[in-house]
């Protein structure tokens, strides 16, 4: 009888213990919820690369701001708990004269939570509307420094590919 406890009291415990998981910590490679990555390009040579300077990129109802210095390409974060993510882009932040523009950008997409573990919680993966995922308007006239767009990928779900070309 005590044979029998005994075999039964481990495979009790074996049972239990292989249900757990091993850590309860996020480990540092594990996919997270991407961002919109945008890549600058010339307008009059579609081709070229073009780099933006002091870039200011916000939220219009925020104060807080993302600023890009010479460089072609940026990644922003899109809102996880709304459909419509809404951005003021403004070339040459920095300057007082007319070489200062904002664009009001609109980025309408469906969102997927998708589990990824306990530690992890959730990532959301974007899927940018086909016939209005960006758009672009001017927030004072209609002097838009952004002349172009280009949607390459409608599925934002890593960031180790462009999504859009925004040509300027």
């Amino acid at each position: 009888m005590n044979s029998y406890f005994k075999l039964f009291l481990i495979v009790s415990l074996t049972t239990l213990f292989s249900g757990c998981e091993k850590d309860d910590i996020c480990a540092p490679g594990t996919p997270t919820t991407p961002r919109l990555v945008i890549e600058f390009y010339n307008y009059e040579n579609p081709a070229i690369l073009r780099n933006v300077t002091d870039l200011r990129v916000k939220n219009p109802t925020q104060n807080n701001f993302m600023t890009f210095t010479n460089t072609s390409k940026i990644e922003i974060p899109l809102k996880t708990f709304e459909d419509v993510t809404v951005y003021e882009f403004t070339l040459n932040a920095n300057a007082t004269d007319v070489s200062n523009n904002t664009d009001l950008i609109e980025i309408n997409y469906t969102r997927e939570a998708i589990y990824v573990s306990r530690a992890c919680g959730f990532k959301t993966h974007f899927e940018l509307n086909p016939l209005v995922g960006f758009e672009i308007e001017d927030v004072v006239d209609t002097n838009l420094w952004i002349k172009d767009k280009n949607i390459l990928k409608t599925n934002i779900d890593s960031e180790n590919e462009v999504h859009i070309k925004l040509f300027f």
